[in-house]
């Protein structure tokens, strides 16, 4: 009987630390623990985000585990039936997400069907297939009705000559060795070989197909590629405005670029490279400088 009260008594005051503290209870005992033990407390991942986090870090979240596996490991909160799921650099353990990548953390809110998403931004210097991402490939090779093309990942990815807009067996697209492909994966797994295609679901193009022979071809780092494909990052805007130019952002950390001149593209390209360690203001300075010198020019 004291054992069963003393129990209850533990659980009541867990629940009021866990109110003067502003966790859930799962997460004030996880703290508790780690207190005891002489280890470092967990951290609310709230207080985390857009911050840089190490590997081996454990951040609390206000949710209990459920069932889930594979990359994507889903978490049930106390009440409701939203979720969160567990994305790329982190994994679940018993009421903690546990970072496995050094990298910033982020979150994207799920609405109101769930609490989205978190995942840690890092960055990596070889690109792993995704499906849905969309690339810039190189074709390497014709073998039969299929294209081999450098996605710049451990393999190469095959491009079937039907997956282009219009493309039957007597109109076959017009593709050679050495041209860039703009695509999408719609098979990326690691026990098969990626695939891409150059058309929706729906049978359009929509800007896929071969890129122009014109234009400069860049390598980025992967956060340069997500941080220019952000709904909120102006940069593509004041290049734009800068120089008229096309650009083609792929997912697998290359970059086309064309403007009319030679000289106006190559600008472009060192600005694109310099981007990512640039502050605003000084990327606003160089574009206002080249902005002059350009109208400057005969």
């Amino acid at each position: 009987m004291a054992r069963r009260g003393d129990t209850k008594g533990d659980r009541a005051a867990t629940r009021e630390i866990a109110e003067l503290l502003g966790l859930s209870p799962p997460e004030a005992e996880a703290k508790g623990e780690a207190e005891a033990k002489g280890e470092p407390a967990p951290i609310a991942a709230q207080a985390r985000l857009d911050r840089l986090v190490v590997a081996g870090e454990e951040l609390l979240v206000r949710e209990l585990a459920g069932p889930g596996g594979g990359d994507e490991r889903r978490l049930l909160p106390e009440r409701g039936r939203a979720r969160v799921l567990c994305g790329p650099g982190l994994r679940r353990t018993d009421c903690c997400l546990l970072v496995t990548k050094c990298g910033l953390l982020r979150r994207r809110p799920g609405g109101a069907a769930g609490f989205g998403m978190y995942w840690v931004d890092s960055s990596q210097k070889r690109y792993v297939p995704v499906k849905g991402d969309h690339v810039i490939g190189i074709v390497t090779a014709k073998t039969g009705d299929l294209f081999k093309v450098d996605i710049g990942g451990s393999e190469t990815a095959s491009l079937s000559y039907l997956a282009f807009e219009g493309a039957t067996k007597r109109n076959r697209p017009d593709v050679q060795v050495g041209d860039l492909i703009y695509g999408q994966f719609i098979v990326a797994n690691k026990d098969m070989e990626p695939e891409i295609a150059c058309i929706s679901s729906g049978g359009k193009g929509n800007g896929m197909g071969v890129i122009g022979q014109d234009g400069l071809l860049i390598k980025a780092t992967l956060g340069l590629i997500r941080k220019l494909l952000s709904p909120s990052c102006e940069i593509i805007q004041e290049m734009s405005k800068l120089f008229p130019m096309e650009i083609v952002i792929g997912m697998n950390g290359r970059i086309w670029v064309k403007a009319k001149t030679i000289q106006q593209t190559l600008i472009l390209a060192n600005i694109l490279e310099a981007c990512e360690f640039m502050t605003t203001d000084q990327r606003k300075r160089i574009l206002a400088s080249e902005g002059k010198l350009s109208v400057m020019a005969p």
